[in-house]
């Protein structure tokens, strides 16, 4: 696992090799000086490291805002990455999002954030539990009861397969997703968090993942925590983006005085 690094300021195309595994496609957005730690970006369900563009001018901004670099990557099957979508697993993203972290401690060495969308979000929360490394987690919009959520749109079961619909996609993966889905608990993972800042952040009128979710995550952490309801903004924050934006810059600035990466 190498990275050509170029002029500092600059987005950087790697390749994340993990030991016997598909190569996982990513983007280092540098900050101008030196970072201060590695924030780590989680796409959701079906998504990509770009997020259509919005990830990417969010990770533009926690960069200029916060001195952090910012790394987005494709799950294996997803984007720029190998690997067959309909092979995904909440076990295979939490091993990807590890070998993610190794590789920011070889190239780094400096503390490591993680945040995620949707299900990035509960990746997060999993991985995180179980990895001292990562001193902070944020979440936008995951379930904290995948289970629960895919098990209500799976409309059809075909032997080794699971069609799950939603208002805007089909998606056909291997059953055995659902089957992995039972040996996760994300909100027992959720309290194993602290004493790591938490930022638990929901849009308002999400529909896709009820706000009761994100309630439910933030109860069961442990301190210290916020929640952020974002007025009217919904399941992909096409509204009021911003302000999730900055709380998410509030959260990497308690992070890194946390870490004592700035003075408190």
């Amino acid at each position: 696992m190498t990275t050509e690094f170029k002029t500092p300021g600059s987005t950087v195309k790697v390749r994340i090799a993990p030991g016997g595994r598909s190569p996982l496609a990513g983007l280092l957005l540098q900050p101008v000086t030196g970072p201060s730690a590695v924030c780590i970006v989680c796409h959701g369900f079906t998504g990509s490291k770009e997020g259509g563009g919005r990830t990417l001018n969010m990770g533009r901004f926690l960069v200029e805002q916060t001195g952090v670099a910012v790394l987005v990557f494709d799950f294996s099957g997803n984007g720029e990455s190998q690997g067959k979508f309909e092979d995904l697993t909440l076990s295979g993203q939490i091993n990807d999002l590890t070998a993610v972290v190794d590789w920011c401690r070889i190239e780094f060495g400096l503390p490591i954030l993680t945040t995620g969308r949707s299900f990035g979000g509960s990746t997060v929360l999993c991985q995180a539990a179980e990895d001292p490394r990562v001193k902070a987690v944020c979440t936008w919009a995951a379930p904290g009861r995948p289970y629960a959520l895919f098990s209500g749109l799976a409309a059809e079961k075909d032997g080794n397969w699971v069609t799950f619909r939603s208002p805007e996609a089909s998606v056909r993966l291997k059953a055995g997703f659902l089957e992995d889905l039972k040996q996760h608990d994300v909100l027992a993972a959720a309290g194993k968090i602290a004493p790591r800042p938490l930022l638990v952040v929901h849009g308002e009128r999400d529909r896709d993942v009820l706000p009761r979710e994100a309630e439910q995550i933030y109860a069961s952490a442990g301190h210290p925590k916020a929640i952020r309801i974002i007025p009217d903004a919904d399941h992909r924050f096409q509204v009021n983006a911003a302000l999730a934006w900055e709380a998410t810059r509030e959260w990497i600035e308690t992070a890194l005085k946390s870490a004592g990466c700035i003075p408190s």
